[in-house]
Order: C-alpha cells, then structure tokens, then sequence
C-alpha cells in the first residue's frame, strides 16, 4: 500500500492539525514531502528535530545501568534485564514509570524533546476490559500522589499496541484528564518490532497555548516522520463531572492551558513486557 497524508484542520479555539501516515511502504513523493533534515545528532546518533537550547539541559539514560543515575527515580521497582543487544527489558511489572527529576538549583523541564526506542515484547493479560495498555512519555509535570492530585499536572503523548497515537491532558490526579486526542493505527501494531517513539511540547501564541508533535520512527532506522501536532488553546476540557473535578481544589478551570514548566518528565509504560534504549531529554530552542 502506498503512504497515504491526510491532513485535517479543525476550526476551533482547539486548533488541531493531523499528519496520518501509513507506513507500510514509503514512496518518494511522500519522503521529499516528509523527510526531516539533518540537524545534528544526539550522543546515541539519534537524529533531533529541534537543536538543544543554548543554556538548555540534555539528560541522557546511562544504558549501562540505568538505575545508577542521581536523578532517576523508578516510581515501581522494575526487574530490569540487560539484552545481548544492550537494551533493557522490563519483565513482570504492569505499570513502569522512569522518573527523570530536576536537580536542585537549576531549572525546570519546559520545552523539550523526549526520545526513546522501545520494541513491546508482550501485552499482559487482564480481567478488566478497561485496561489500558500503551508507551506514554509524560512532560510538564510532578510527583503524582493521591495526597498531592494538584501535583499531578501533565501532558501525555502516547501511542498504543496497535499503532494508534494520542495526546492526552492531566489537570490534577485522578480525576483531571481530558478526553484524549488521537489518531487511529497510523502503522502497523507494534508488537515484537523496535521503534522509535518522539514527543515534542513547547509554548507558541506569546506563551497563551502549547504545541504537542509527536514522531515515529517505524523502521528502526532513524528515519522520523511527524504523525501528529496539536495546539492547545482551550476548551480542551477535563471528562470527570464539575463537582468532582473542583473537589481537588487546584485552582484550575476544566480546560486549564499547561503552560508551565515542571520537575520530572516520565518514561511510561502500561501493561506490556517491554524492551527499551536509549531514552533522551532535551530543552530545545522554541521554534515558534
């Protein structure tokens, strides 16, 4: 089948812009239309889409070991397994959160670019229908605890086992998300093949709105596509009922902007045994 783009605008104070490709083969009218320039690679000569800020800060996971790192906290303890090709499997644990924390003195993670390759060996089987399984990297955001749910502020740029990919909003935790946004089996599932999996986040509009773009590298190649951006605007609101989404008392209307800088970018997965390298963060240059 031929790549297919689809490009979709929506009129609304929610301004969405789609990229949807299928990737089951790549003809050359869509790779000069799609092609990413050269700008540079990262230590693990991974292509980044956005130079590194001047002053910004670049965290890099120590593939040798990646819990031997000051400022990386494993929110469940992952029984991590090193791979004869150097990349990591996370056996046994339905729910990893890799934590990258903000050391003392030095800013916050705002506008960044997050890069990983992860290959889904497994999905792990449940009773709940409403089971979610996914890669989810998470940034603008804090500790994320039922006694803290302000803290829990964020922005999710997911894709899932069957090649779907979406961007969610958190306003507090549990009950702030929003609906999620998303685009249905751009690729192929993803199972059993590696992949490299790219989210982007950076203020636009004079700092009134946040651009999300997210990028796939769907043959293991350094080949990166965007398959989806989005800018939020507003009305972009949390799903829970009001009086249970003002009950945690933040502060926040239901379709609160995330603007902010925050301390930790997360590396998630959710119920699948996965394989992973080479996960990066970088404080870009804004481009708007």
């Amino acid at each position: 089948m031929n790549n297919t783009l689809f490009i979709i605008t929506l009129f609304s104070s929610l301004s969405i812009f789609f990229l949807i490709s299928i990737f089951n083969s790549i003809d050359s009218s869509f790779a000069q239309r799609n092609e990413l320039k050269p700008n540079e690679n990262d230590i693990f000569g991974i292509k980044k889409i956005y130079p590194t800020d001047q002053d910004g800060r670049e965290w890099f996971m120590n593939m040798s070991n990646p819990k031997n790192d000051p400022n990386v906290s494993f929110t469940f303890d992952p029984n991590l397994i090193k791979q004869n090709d150097g990349s990591w499997k996370l056996n046994k644990n339905d729910k990893i959160r890799i934590n990258v924390n903000t050391p003392k003195n030095l800013p916050e993670w705002k506008n960044v670019e997050i890069t990983g390759y992860v290959k889904i060996d497994s999905l792990i089987n449940s009773t709940n229908k409403n089971i979610i399984r996914d890669i989810d990297w998470v940034s603008r955001t804090d500790r994320h605890n039922e006694n803290l749910p302000c803290y829990g502020l964020s922005l999710h740029g997911g894709i899932y086992p069957d090649g779907t990919v979406a961007w969610k909003k958190e306003i507090w935790f549990t009950e702030g998300y929003t609906k999620e946004k998303s685009i249905p089996k751009i690729t192929e599932p993803i199972i059993d093949r590696w992949i490299g999996w790219k989210v982007i986040v950076y203020n636009v509009n004079n700092d009134s709105a946040v651009k999300m773009e997210s990028y796939l590298d769907n043959s293991n190649s350094n080949y990166w596509v965007k398959v989806f951006e989005m800018i939020d605007d507003g009305n972009w609101f949390a799903n829970s009922a009001d009086n249970t989404f003002y009950s945690a008392n933040c502060g926040r209307s239901k379709d609160h902007i995330v603007l902010n800088s925050g301390p930790i970018i997360t590396f998630r997965s959710d119920n699948v045994v996965l394989n992973f390298k080479n996960f990066s963060i970088r404080e870009i240059t804004n481009p708007s």
